[in-house]
């Protein structure tokens, strides 16, 4: 392949060293910033890498592939993150279900163009079975902790399904980031409180409306 002589020759070297699936990858997290998962094209994408527009094909079948092994990429770190939070439901598996969702506010806060490709990929997740198996594994921990919060209940009822735990803190945890955390722009809200003090708080209203709390 031959590059302009005005590309600029750090791109040029990048490329010569195989680094092109991961400039690629850069490229496209940077569009995602701006523009959201599907604001751009595969084209843009190869301009953003300082390549030709036939070069990306060489590492991903399509846009969409690109966007999914970011996503993919995304979940195994989201749930190692997720997993050092839960920590085994240590100190109790209540507080350890707290350090979770603040893990998770981390997370988007920290990474929020890999957060947007990872729940705004604009195709399922069935299409892609890698990162289908790597978004389960990152809900994985959090039926593990809810199953973890659900052997704490004492209550003389049914005991809470952990699947709806775990369905509810994940819906509760997404909304908070994807509302008050996520891309900054002019239309997040503002809150007298941090993110993780209102997930907190929520969090422990709706433990403790089932009945689970730490001991």
């Amino acid at each position: 392949m031959q590059f302009s002589s005005d590309e600029p020759a750090s791109r040029r070297e990048s490329y010569h060293h195989g680094n092109l699936r991961e400039a690629l990858i850069e490229g496209a997290l940077r569009l995602i910033a701006e523009r959201g998962p599907a604001g751009f094209t595969f084209a843009e994408v190869a301009r953003a890498a300082g390549v030709s527009a036939a070069a990306p094909y060489r590492h991903f079948r399509d846009r969409n592939a690109l966007v999914a092994e970011i996503a993919r990429q995304g979940y195994e770190r989201f749930a190692d993150e997720l997993e050092r939070a839960w920590a085994e439901g240590r100190p109790d598996a209540v507080t350890a279900i707290e350090n979770v969702g603040k893990a998770y506010l981390g997370f988007a806060r920290r990474e929020p163009a890999c957060y947007a490709a990872m729940f705004e990929t604009g195709f399922p997740l069935e299409a892609d079975a890698m990162l289908l198996r790597a978004s389960e594994c990152a809900f994985g921990v959090l039926r593990r902790a809810a199953e973890g919060a659900a052997s704490s209940y004492r209550g003389q009822g049914v005991r809470p399904p952990p699947l709806m735990v775990a369905l509810h803190i994940w819906a509760m945890a997404h909304g908070i980031a994807s509302l008050f955390v996520g891309r900054a722009d002019a239309t997040r809200r503002k809150l007298p409180m941090s993110p993780e003090d209102l997930l907190e708080s929520g969090l422990l209203v709706y433990l403790q409306s089932l009945g689970l709390q730490a001991p």
